[in-house]
C-alpha cells in the first residue's frame, strides 16, 4: 500500500472481551515497526462512552481505555484513539462531563512516564455528542484539566459532519486554526484523512474514497500544508476494495495523500 504508519485494533472492535494478545506476535510487530520506523496507533472499541448513563457501559469503557493504553506501551505505540462518547439523554451533558473527570482522570493520572497519549475523537455530531466540533473539545478538554496526556485524532469526515465547512475556500485551514485555539498547540496527535458520502452538517459519518465524496481533494492539500501537522501521522479509513485488489483503495488514497505534498509524510490504510 506504501503506508508508513498503522492503526490497529487489539481485540474486537465491536465487543467488550478484554484480550491480552500474543507474546511471540507483539514482538514481531514491535520489531517491524521498529525497523520500519511505523508510528503505530491503537482505536478502541466503538462501545466505549465514558459519558454513558448507564453504570455497566460506564465501567467496561474505563476497562477498556485502560487496556487498550497498556497494549498501546507493550507494542510501543504513539497513541491510543477513542471516541469523545455522548451524554446519551435530554439535559445529561454537564453530568457527562463530570463523569468524565470521576472516572477517566484517574486513569491518566495513573499512567506511568512514556504512556501512549490518549487521543479524544470528534464523532459526527448525532446522539447527543460530547464533542463534535473542534471547540467542543474546549469542555471536554477542562473536564481532563488538560491533562498532558491528552491529544486530539481529527477526522475529516467527522469534522464535515459535525458542520466544519471543510470545502470553503480556507475552510480546512480555519478549522484546524480553530482546533489549536481550544485546546493549544501541540495537541494535534493523529488525522483520520475520510471523504464523506454526505453533506457538510449531516451528522452522519460514512467514509468515502479521497476525492469520490462531498470534502473533495483541494481540502487535503489545505490540511497536509497546516503547520500543525509537523510531525503528525495520516491514517486512511476509507473503502479498500476500489480496484479489486483488498489494498487497492487504500493505496490510491494513500498515493493521492502523497501527491498533494512536497515532501511525503505518514500515511495507512486502517
Amino acid at each position: 500500500m506504501g503506508a508508513r504508519a498503522v492503526q490497529v485494533f487489539v481485540g474486537n472492535p465491536r465487543g467488550w472481551k478484554l484480550t491480552d494478545g500474543d507474546a511471540r506476535q507483539d514482538a514481531l510487530f514491535v520489531e517491524g515497526c521498529a525497523e520500519r520506523s511505523v508510528p503505530a496507533f491503537i482505536h478502541t472499541p466503538f462501545l466505549v462512552n465514558v459519558g454513558s448513563p448507564t453504570e455497566a457501559t460506564v465501567e467496561q469503557s474505563i476497562a477498556s481505555i485502560a487496556h487498550n493504553l497498556r497494549r498501546g506501551a507493550e507494542l510501543g505505540c504513539a497513541g491510543v484513539v477513542v471516541h469523545a462518547g455522548s451524554a446519551v439523554g435530554e439535559d445529561r451533558y454537564e453530568a457527562a462531563l463530570r463523569q468524565l473527570r470521576e472516572r477517566l482522570l484517574p486513569v491518566l493520572d495513573g499512567l506511568p512516564a512514556g504512556s501512549p497519549r490518549l487521543l479524544v475523537e470528534p464523532t459526527a455530531g448525532g446522539g447527543k455528542a460530547l464533542a463534535a466540533t473542534v471547540e467542543d473539545l474546549g469542555p471536554y478538554f477542562a473536564a481532563l484539566e488538560d491533562h498532558p496526556l491528552l491529544g486530539v485524532c481529527f477526522d475529516t469526515c467527522h469534522a464535515w459532519a459535525a458542520g466544519h465547512d471543510l470545502a470553503a475556500p480556507g475552510g480546512m485551514t480555519a478549522t484546524l486554526d480553530a482546533l489549536e485555539a481550544t485546546v493549544g498547540p501541540g495537541r494535534l496527535g493523529l488525522v483520520h484523512a475520510n471523504d464523506s458520502l454526505d453533506g457538510c452538517g449531516s451528522k452522519r459519518d460514512r467514509h468515502t474514497t479521497i476525492g469520490e465524496g462531498s470534502i473533495g481533494v483541494a481540502p487535503f492539500a489545505e490540511l497536509l500544508a497546516h503547520p500543525s501537522m509537523a510531525g503528525v501521522s495520516v491514517v486512511v479509513e476509507t473503502p479498500s476494495e476500489k480496484d479489486g485488489s483488498p489494498y487497492g483503495g487504500h493505496a490510491a488514497d494513500i498515493k493521492l495523500l502523497n501527491s498533494l505534498i512536497g515532501d511525503p509524510v505518514e500515511f495507512d490504510g486502517a
